[in-house]
């Protein structure tokens, strides 16, 4: 797949074990020209190598909290390329005792952050990437099961990625009539610092395993690559869609060993 001549933006890359980094890896591998973010200054020296390694052309921090530090980035993008192509989110989180704790206890406070930081950023990088989509584009963030069945663990993320795939439909609804196409990656258990934070990962792993059609789990790499097919011009018919890379585990119902 050929992404030659196309600028894309990668936010999210924490580490060389993160689902954003392999995105990065296959978006630059198909010939796009890249950007990439760092989340604060504890981060970058993990992040710089990276995005050297792939030669990205942009590295700035972007912690969605800090006011002004999205708009910078874009503000770079603009300044440098003139337009954007790709962007590809992946940024999640929620407190510790949120993440852990019920739903129903969860803080209105927490909630809140969980969902701003999650969910609306994904909607501010939309209004900011679309005057900047001149030829269209392609917005891409990640998603899990946990946002359209229960989940043990997955506690207060399971609205929020719910919320982020509703966003995902209704943004694909409002900036399609400019070429601008949008769509999630729902990705099957992985093991990245993120999904760390996630209590019993390793039954969850096991249980996506053993239910999956294709018994198995899924890997970062593989993820990347879904990444690639949808900002290619092989999926110029896929918007509002929410992709499942998980080994098929988003069919199985009762499934008995």
């Amino acid at each position: 797949m050929d992404l030659k001549g196309r600028k894309a933006l990668v936010i999210g890359v924490a580490n060389a074990d993160s689902l954003a980094w392999w995105a990065a890896k296959h978006i630059r591998g198909a010939g796009a020209d890249l950007a990439m973010t760092y989340l604060n200054d504890k981060a970058m020296p993990y992040v710089a190598p990276l995005a050297a390694e792939l030669g990205a052309e942009i590295l700035l921090p972007c912690d969605v909290n800090v006011p002004g530090q999205l708009e910078a980035v874009f503000e770079e993008i603009k300044a440098k390329w003139g337009r954007i192509d790709v962007i590809f989110h992946a940024i999640a989180w929620a407190r510790k005792e949120d993440l852990h704790g019920r739903l129903t206890d969860c803080s209105a406070d927490g909630f809140a952050e969980s969902m701003i930081i999650s969910c609306h950023s994904f909607i501010r990088m939309a209004r900011l990437a679309e005057p900047l989509m001149i030829q269209g584009g392609t917005l891409l963030t990640l998603s899990y099961y946990g946002a359209e069945k229960v989940v043990d663990h997955y506690n207060v993320m399971g609205p929020v990625k719910a919320a982020l795939e509703a966003s995902v439909r209704y943004l694909a609804h409002e900036l399609g009539p400019k070429g601008i196409r949008v769509n999630a990656i729902s990705a099957g258990p992985i093991r990245t610092r993120a999904a760390s934070g996630i209590d019993h990962f390793d039954e969850l792993i096991a249980e996506a395993a053993a239910k999956a059609p294709l018994r198995r789990t899924v890997d970062a790499c593989e993820v990347g690559r879904v990444s690639v097919l949808l900002a290619s011009d092989y999926a110029t018919s896929i918007t509002g869609e929410i992709v499942h890379a998980d080994a098929g585990f988003h069919v199985a119902g009762m499934v008995l060993h």
